[in-house]
């Protein structure tokens, strides 16, 4: 198998606990793994048959750009669930960070697994 990943994909969204954090967006930065077989798009050179990244992309930016969060754990779930179910995908690996939650940290996060991992 193999992975295509995207790193560091930089989104703002309605995320936070407190009353100040439901009112702004906030920035996350977004690492996604998966795990898919790229011998189809790889012999044949056809976008058709990739998984296309811009496409993964667009859809987390919407997705997150129209919903709101309290937690950065849910933001992950809901990554890994939009995605493996909208492109059949056997295993993914998602990294939340939310670089501002903490003046005295460059960053905070968590990274989940789901599926088929190698």
């Amino acid at each position: 198998m193999d992975i295509l990943f995207i790193k560091e994909l930089l989104v703002f969204t309605n995320i936070g606990v407190f009353n100040w954090e439901k009112t702004i967006k906030q920035k996350l930065l977004i690492d996604i793994q998966i795990l898919f077989d790229n011998q189809l798009s790889s012999s044949n050179d056809d976008l058709n048959d990739c998984l296309n990244y811009c496409t993964i992309s667009e859809l987390v930016i919407k997705y997150l750009d129209n919903n709101h969060f309290s937690l950065i754990e849910k933001v992950a779930e809901e990554i890994a669930n939009l995605l493996m179910t909208n492109f059949n995908i056997p295993g993914i690996y998602v990294k939340i960070i939310k670089p501002d939650a903490i003046a005295q940290a460059k960053q905070v996060g968590v990274k989940i697994k789901r599926g088929i991992f190698i």
